[in-house]
């Protein structure tokens, strides 16, 4: 009489190893829905005003030109980029037929409820709270904590992208819904 057995039976014999408790090691904590942090460009598709990853850091290109090489080549393009959380500029020159990484950038819209350690207590319009995007330093963090103390209702414009998310503008919300 044949007896069934279910997968994890069947993977030591199919040359899988795992352990008994491969259920508890799963982390699940870094995931975000199967959204890759960049996707693939073409450097000549490249635009000012549109963004790139240069040295591992999420840009916004400023400036860019294309050179003509030797006669056999490649068309090169010069970048000229500022970094979108610290704004610290970057340069990089790559052949027009080559691919450059492009980040996925979001910007989300957040009310501020609290300024709680260095943190900001953030409330998005369907009522979900986010209480991990770090006060900014600087003038930026100041405006924030002295409007927020004179009782003003703010919106925080929060910047997201290759697992960083910042502060980087706001705004007084409207009054009188």
């Amino acid at each position: 009489m044949a007896t069934k057995t279910g997968p994890a039976e069947r993977l030591p014999q199919q040359g899988w190893h795992v352990s008994d408790n491969e259920a508890e090691n799963v982390n699940f904590e870094t995931a975000h829905a199967g959204a890759s942090l960049t996707y693939p460009q073409q450097c000549s598709a490249l635009r000012k005003n549109g963004h790139v990853v240069i040295k591992g850091r999420p840009c916004k290109i400023i400036d860019m030109s294309t050179s003509k090489t030797g006669k056999h080549g490649h068309a090169k393009v010069h970048l000229v980029a500022t970094d979108i959380f610290t704004n610290r500029k970057y340069e990089d020159i790559s052949p027009s037929t080559h691919n450059m990484d492009v980040p996925n950038v979001t910007r989300r819209e957040y009310q501020l409820i609290n300024i709680d350690d260095g943190y900001l207590n953030l409330m998005s319009n369907d009522g979900t709270s986010k209480d991990d995007v770090k006060l900014p330093e600087g003038e930026l963090g100041e405006q924030i904590t002295a409007q927020f103390e004179e009782g003003k209702d703010l919106m925080i414009n929060v910047v997201a992208a290759m697992n960083e998310e910042h502060a980087l503008s706001f705004k007084e919300a409207p009054q009188g819904k």
